[in-house]
Order: structure tokens, then C-alpha cells, then sequence
């Protein structure tokens, strides 16, 4: 399936810092309860993902992600979701994040 550089346009992902992520034990697979500071124009939006393979609560914190930031917002479990972290997956379908290699500022826009 081919889409034209108007569908992907549609997609607005954009660049955020986890600034806060906690245990979410509560989830049917092992997942992490994420805040994002997307920066002024976005602000902060709430996620949960099944990062626990690869990642700790602590050691997110801080750390530069990728995040579809215009999807409607999604109930998951007890979490309201409003971001689509994203991520690929490792060689046993586990996921590992996708960022920037080097700083760039918040909400930036993927293009």
C-alpha cells in the first residue's frame, strides 16, 4: 500500500522528554506509566507502554522520544492515553524506543 506525502503529513509526531514514569502493575502485560513534556505548543501528554524489557521507570526519566501526538486520546486500562510512544522491535519483538541521536528541542516536528 502506497499513501502520498499529504497522508503522511496527516501523521504529527513530534519529539518529547519523558519527565516522569512509574510502575503500572495494574496492566494485563508488564507496562510503564509515562508523562511526556512535549514543550509549549503541546505540553505534557500521558502514556503507558510495554517497555519493561528494555527500560526501568528510573531510567526513562529524561531520556528524548518520538510520540504521535494527534491521535484522540485512549483508555487503556486505567490510563487515559494521549500519545503514541514509538518504537520498533528488537529481534524478540520487545520493544526499543525511537529518538533523536543528538538534543534538539521539544515538540519538534518529524518531517
Amino acid at each position: 500500500m502506497t499513501i502520498t506525502y499529504d497522508d503522511f503529513q496527516k501523521v504529527d509526531i513530534r519529539v518529547g522528554r519523558i519527565v516522569r514514569a512509574e510502575p503500572y502493575p495494574e496492566a494485563r502485560k508488564p507496562a510503564i506509566k509515562l508523562w511526556v513534556d512535549f514543550g509549549p505548543e503541546i505540553g505534557e501528554k500521558r502514556s503507558s507502554a510495554q517497555l519493561t524489557r528494555h527500560y526501568t521507570p528510573e531510567g526513562l526519566l529524561g531520556r528524548l522520544v518520538m510520540g504521535v501526538v494527534n491521535f484522540p486520546p485512549r483508555q487503556i486500562g486505567k490510563v487515559m492515553s494521549e500519545v503514541l510512544v514509538l518504537g520498533v522491535p528488537d529481534a524478540e519483538g520487545e520493544v526499543v524506543l525511537l529518538a533523536p541521536d543528538q538534543d534538539v528541542p521539544l515538540g519538534g516536528r518529524m518531517f
